[in-house]
């Protein structure tokens, strides 16, 4: 069961960390996010790249488990992102507390009465950055 919990958080803050670098987008973010992220205590890294107020997540190494996510928004220091990941629809937060540390947290899980959603609720993971983008 913490195995899930955790999982549901790393996902939701994994989805938060991408976007296309380019030295001629201007980030949205008061710091450089892109780069390689890891879910502290675990082997779970995805890939951020900022372009603008977007971010795109690249899964790295999801430790076996299939989950999907869209663009997300970054505003400031804080980042929302949509997610599915078996039958569970949810938004993941993340704030960055500088450029390389994030607190993330599930914002909502539907439908709420999945054991999934009921593990990650009041939940959170921090990420921290292992290497920069090239």
């Amino acid at each position: 069961m913490l195995h899930s919990k955790t999982f549901l958080s790393i996902v939701l803050l994994s989805c938060i960390y991408s976007a296309t670098a380019s030295g001629q987008t201007q980030n949205n973010s008061v710091y450089d996010l892109n780069g390689e992220w890891v879910a502290e205590g675990t082997i779970f890294r995805v890939r951020l790249e900022i372009d603008g107020s977007r971010l795109i997540v690249h899964q790295l190494e999801s430790m076996g488990f299939d989950w999907t996510n869209e663009i997300g928004q970054l505003e400031a220091n804080m980042a929302t992102i949509s997610v599915e990941y078996a039958g569970v629809k949810g938004i993941i937060k993340a704030e960055f507390f500088d450029e390389t540390t994030a607190s993330v947290s599930a914002a909502s899980c539907i439908p709420d009465f999945m054991v999934i959603c009921l593990l990650a609720k009041d939940q959170k993971a921090i990420f921290k950055k292992i290497s920069s983008a090239n």
